[in-house]
């Protein structure tokens, strides 16, 4: 469930993309550059060269560069992944300053592979926070390619789907938030509505009704369409990730965390030319009618 969950996080978040030519022109120099050093091998399998990526990324030493790959040899193997489908050992042609090519020990990575390696490299080097926008967003598109399953679900399915997920992933949230220092109720609908305000642009919870024109009765999640339930499971699985990676221990610094994710799932969608969460379209039916439908079909 993992894996299928890492395809389809961001798969209805760039349904209504239709172009990306707002992206300033930095940003798109440095992700032409990812696909320029880009390789295919005979089967047609795309695949990057290790240093190659190291350098792109400013590692000038090679070993320095072998630490970061080790670490995403780790978290691949913590994801499930099998290595092997990802990061093969192979020599690299390296040419040098007089022209003279040599081969050198060096990996061949998938496109997750180069997704793992960005995101656990120097934050501090200015091409590392643009591959990690990139890889991550062309991993989950290149992954839903092949998930037709999923593509051809119905938005009611597509709905109840990622809403039972955010549910399961919510208690999770709340279990990690609470060893973070969010101890009573209060404590964590305050932590839910820092991330509610990162996403939404300034909204919280009470916001988002009123934006939304809900009635009194009406639950938020019981009213978001697909393309704004992933956004929300996309922000709850890695504020869930960032609390337990920096050991957080206070309510505070848990607050600013989950508000900086929602932040950072909003840029993305402003990158990929996506609808604010705030202005996408409030489904007629809710989920919980959709529950009832889909129990009656089952007698």
């Amino acid at each position: 469930m993992t894996c299928f969950l890492t395809k389809v996080l961001l798969n209805a978040m760039v349904l209504k993309v239709s172009r990306v030519d707002n992206m300033d022109n930095i940003e798109q120099i440095h992700h032409q550059s990812f696909e320029d050093i880009k390789q295919i091998d005979k089967d047609g399998n795309e695949f990057w060269y290790a240093r190659a990526l190291g350098k792109l990324l400013g590692y000038s030493d090679f070993r320095n560069f072998a630490n970061v790959i080790e670490k995403a040899i780790e978290a691949c193997k913590n994801s499930g992944q099998d290595i092997s489908e990802h990061l093969v050992e192979v020599n690299e042609v390296v040419f040098g300053g007089s022209g003279v090519s040599n081969p050198y020990p060096s990996f061949a990575l998938s496109r997750y592979a180069c997704y793992l390696v960005v995101q656990n490299a120097d934050p501090s080097k200015p091409t590392v926070a643009k591959g990690q926008t990139y890889f991550a967003i062309q991993t989950r598109r290149q992954e839903l390619q092949d998930d037709e399953a999923f593509l051809q679900l119905k938005e009611d399915e597509k709905r109840l789907f990622l809403r039972n997920e955010l549910k399961e992933h919510n208690k999770q949230l709340v279990d990690v938030a609470f060893k973070s220092g969010v101890e009573t109720s209060l404590d964590f609908a305050i932590f839910q509505n820092h991330g509610y305000k990162g996403l939404y642009g300034g909204l919280d919870a009470k916001g988002i009704h009123q934006k939304k024109k809900l009635k009194k009765s009406h639950k938020i999640l019981d009213y978001m369409g697909s393309t704004e339930l992933a956004a929300n499971l996309f922000r709850a699985t890695q504020a869930e990730e960032k609390l337990k990676k920096d050991g957080i221990k206070d309510k505070y610094s848990a607050n600013q965390i989950h508000h900086e994710v929602g932040k950072k799932v909003r840029q993305t969608i402003k990158e990929l030319g996506g609808t604010m969460p705030e202005d996408l379209d409030v489904p007629q039916k809710s989920i919980t009618k959709i529950e009832k439908e889909q129990k009656k079909i089952g007698k």
